[in-house]
């Protein structure tokens, strides 16, 4: 199987598809929250930009916000689990949610808020791969506030296979479209002729082939590799701190330096200075 390049996955191609193809994302967001095309009557996106500025930086995120029927929705992809992701949900939402209210305002007009997160690893111990979540109480189960929703969709639990009877499943459809790793798997899809999946595909095609997105995936790859080093370089600070205190605590306790050299990695020089 050939592999593929660019998948549904890569955040550049995400952004950049979706709201060059609005029609397609109203498609799909209708789809994942489970409700008709039609009954959407209003429908935006609010940060339709991709600046090349902010591209290049670290830990840049690539989502996408909208208003849908008065309702603030953030649209998210997570290729890599690392760590802590519903509470990093929490907090996406908790902005988005709090940012909606000016000085004055009632409590009253804050709309609801919804964060859907499409996550390229197991995040829960299910069996399913849709899970919804609002504030509920914990033994009557009755809902708190409908102003919080949070959908997630695990795309490792998505069947590997579609079935003649999932041709009219658009929710799997879509999501096996985001799974897709190989171009066997999108011809697959492709070779169902369901209109919408033909429309995302040929969008797919243009784009990845486009001088504007082969940039910008050349910004987010620079990006991602200095987001690494970073990180890297945060963790041998913090390691490098911890050994300095570890030797410094033995030295306190009469421990030879030899001893305090083989247990850190400080040289003895190092160990001396302390």
């Amino acid at each position: 199987m050939k592999k593929l390049k660019y998948t549904f996955k890569t955040d550049t191609l995400f952004k950049m598809l979706f709201v060059q193809h609005q029609d397609l994302l109203k498609a799909f967001v209708s789809t994942l929250l489970g409700i008709s095309l039609e009954s959407i009557e209003s429908f935006l996106v609010v940060n339709p930009e991709i600046q090349p500025e902010n591209l290049g930086g670290k830990f840049c995120r690539l989502d996408i916000h909208m208003i849908v029927n008065g309702q603030r929705v953030d649209l998210e992809v997570q290729v890599n689990n690392e760590g802590d992701y519903p509470e990093r949900v929490l907090l996406y939402w908790a902005k988005d949610f709090s940012s909606a209210l000016t000085a004055g305002q009632d409590y009253s007009l804050l709309p609801r808020t919804i964060v859907i997160s499409l996550v390229d690893f197991r995040l829960f111990d299910c069996t399913e791969y849709h899970s919804f979540f609002q504030v509920l109480e914990t033994t009557r189960h009755t809902l708190l506030s409908d102003r919080m929703g949070l959908y997630f969709f695990e795309l490792p639990k998505v069947p590997a296979e579609i079935g003649v009877d999932d041709e009219d499943n658009m929710l799997l459809l879509w999501l096996s479209l985001f799974k897709a790793n190989t171009k066997e798997e999108l011809e697959k899809i492709r070779a169902l002729e369901v209109p919408v999946m033909n429309q995302a595909l040929s969008a797919y095609d243009t784009i990845t082939v486009s001088p504007e997105f082969r940039e910008l995936e050349r910004l987010r790859e620079k990006a991602r590799h200095d987001e690494a080093q970073a990180l890297r370089h945060a963790r041998l600070e913090g390691r490098a701190e911890r050994d300095i205190e570890i030797a410094r605590k033995f030295k306190s306790m009469g421990i030879p330096i030899e001893q305090i050299s083989q247990g850190t990695g400080l040289t003895f020089d190092e160990i001396e200075k302390l």
